[in-house]
């Protein structure tokens, strides 16, 4: 069972912290969820959130909830890898303990609890779906960041688990940029072709999900810090346009990386997927 270590009610709603074991990481792990009010099963989302985040950022700071009470749409939000003094870690902020990257770890010392793809896929929707009231198979994803290149991966690897996706400022090619070299490099090892399994520009440039999703929908701030460098929306718009993938890439002229841009556009966000997952 799930441990409830905090609990509050928000918009008619209630939002739980809560701790559970994951098989996959070998930890315990943390995440929240948002349930509307009703007793369900509610259709919901998942959140996955980007470097440094852990379960709250997004639960406190995104403002998303009156939305999603109003669609009648529950948000799951986890942590963004396994935590403890056991676990290893890294010293920048970029690698290790609270990046991730939502993938499985294939080398150490990272691989014995960094396996998120499954966490995610595997141990958390269990979870959730077994002890709260969620309709199991009606489920979205998206996320910010490196948690936007987390949702947009998992989508498109695992298209059965997930009837639509969307992304804020995601790192939508990890390949050809700093962050996800590091990381790529780290978790996986060298091998250019298994990067290409994490990396959303080239599996839809690959074909994965091909057909699956009607719309991919992101938003992007134009003046957002790492815009050029780490991010390169338009990779992805490159690779959809390929690929015959219909994507919806919003620029936005003034914005930047923090929640303010995401607290912004996230009702837009919930509506997107309320529409595909009810």
């Amino acid at each position: 069972m799930a441990l409830i270590t905090a609990e509050h009610q928000s918009f008619g709603g209630r939002v739980a912290y809560c701790r559970h074991d994951s098989k996959a990481t070998g930890t315990r792990m943390r995440f929240s969820i948002f349930l509307p009010p009703g007793e369900g099963p509610h259709p919901y989302v998942i959140w996955l959130s980007g470097l440094t985040c852990t379960e709250d950022n997004f639960t406190a700071k995104a403002g998303a909830f009156r939305k999603a009470s109003r669609l009648g749409l529950a948000v799951v939000v986890p942590d963004t890898s396994p935590r403890g003094k056991a676990v290893a870690d890294d010293p920048e902020y970029d690698l290790g303990q609270g990046a991730g990257f939502w993938l499985d770890a294939t080398r150490a010392p990272w691989a014995e609890a960094f396996q998120m793809d499954t966490y995610v896929t595997r141990d958390l929707i269990e979870k959730v779906e077994t002890e709260f009231p969620l309709k199991g198979g009606r489920r979205g994803i998206f996320g910010h960041s490196m948690g936007g290149h987390g949702a947009l991966t998992l989508a498109l690897r695992r298209p059965e688990l997930f009837a639509s996706v969307s992304a804020f400022a995601p790192i939508v090619s990890p390949s050809r940029t700093p962050w996800g070299q590091k990381a790529l490099t780290a978790y996986i090892g060298r091998d250019l072709g298994a990067w290409r399994a994490h990396d959303a520009a080239a599996l839809i440039e690959d074909g994965a999900a091909r057909g699956r999703f009607d719309q991919i929908l992101v938003d992007q701030g134009e003046a957002d810090p790492f815009l050029e460098e780490q991010l390169r929306p338009r990779l992805l718009a490159e690779a959809c346009a390929g690929a015959g993938q219909r994507l919806d890439l919003r620029m936005r002229p003034g914005y930047d990386h923090s929640y303010f841009f995401i607290a912004t556009f996230v009702a837009d966000h919930l509506a997107f997927h309320a529409e595909r997952i009810r």
